[in-house]
């Protein structure tokens, strides 16, 4: 194996974290803001780049942290290597309600492709770039713009999802169509495309949204229930005065009162 080959386990239901187990001179990488807590002994590192163990000088550093830029991602990564004698551990946090996906990249092909902001943490070496979709109607309607992360590598990596997560594992020739805000990753067989919905009144009423994403296998498939774009316009929704549904324009009005709100 070219990656650092770490343990771990997964704790929690819907608030979860995962606990990695690092032998001496093991490292962890991890995005900035994910960390929750580590054992002494555990040094931790600001860096330039995705953690991948390729030679390069400043300017290939430079150009791989750009290259996350372009997905929304911070320049810098951080590191977490045990300098002790025995095991520590280091725990990362999921950051909203759902699921952490272990990605066991070596069983997986060695690269996997997933939406931005769904990578967690992974063993130092695993390199995580962009995936740019070959086809132009993908990148522009695909719902989570032109550009895809991709996981590459032959050890764990770890990704976040809303809600519940579904698995599924397409045969060959299968397809699905899916809510582009619900593909959190698949692997790199798996053939991804836009469809158009169809018919003026779904386009128009069907409040779904004007194109599917459509996944063909084979290959593996990772679902998410709740996409957090859609949590967050929900909570928004409710948020503002007037706007509750279910309680009537009058008992609306009374509700936000009651609330503290007022009119």
């Amino acid at each position: 194996m070219q990656n650092h080959e770490i343990d771990y386990r997964i704790i929690g239901e819907e608030m979860q974290y995962v606990e990695i187990e690092l032998d001496p001179n093991e490292t962890a990488i991890a995005e900035p803001g994910s960390f929750m807590m580590m054992d002494d002994g555990i040094q931790m590192e600001t860096m330039f780049g995705d953690g991948s163990q390729q030679p390069g000088g400043l300017l290939n550093k430079l150009f791989s942290a750009g290259k996350r830029m372009l997905v929304g991602e911070s320049l810098f990564m951080t590191a977490y290597t045990n300098l002790g004698q025995g095991k520590r551990h280091v725990s990362f946090a999921a950051p909203f309600p759902g699921k952490i996906i272990p990605l066991d990249l070596m069983r997986l092909g060695g690269r996997v492709i997933c939406q931005k902001d769904a990578f967690l943490c992974a063993a130092k070496g695993v390199s995580i770039g962009i995936e740019f979709q070959k086809k132009l109607g993908t990148g522009l309607f695909g719902g989570e713009g032109f550009i895809m992360e991709k996981l590459e590598g032959d050890g764990m990596a770890f990704m976040h999802a809303g809600g519940h997560v579904l698995q599924k594992e397409l045969r060959p020739g299968e397809l699905i169509k899916i809510d582009t805000g619900c593909i959190v990753g698949f692997t790199a067989s798996v053939n991804y495309d836009i469809q158009f919905v169809g018919g003026i009144k779904n386009t128009i009423f069907g409040g779904e949204g004007v194109f599917f994403a459509t996944l063909q296998g084979p290959g593996t498939v990772w679902i998410q229930t709740l996409p957090i774009s859609r949590l967050a316009s929900r909570i928004l929704a409710y948020g503002r005065p007037f706007n509750r549904k279910e309680e009537g324009s009058v008992l609306g009005g009374l509700g936000n009162l009651l609330d503290g709100d007022g009119f």
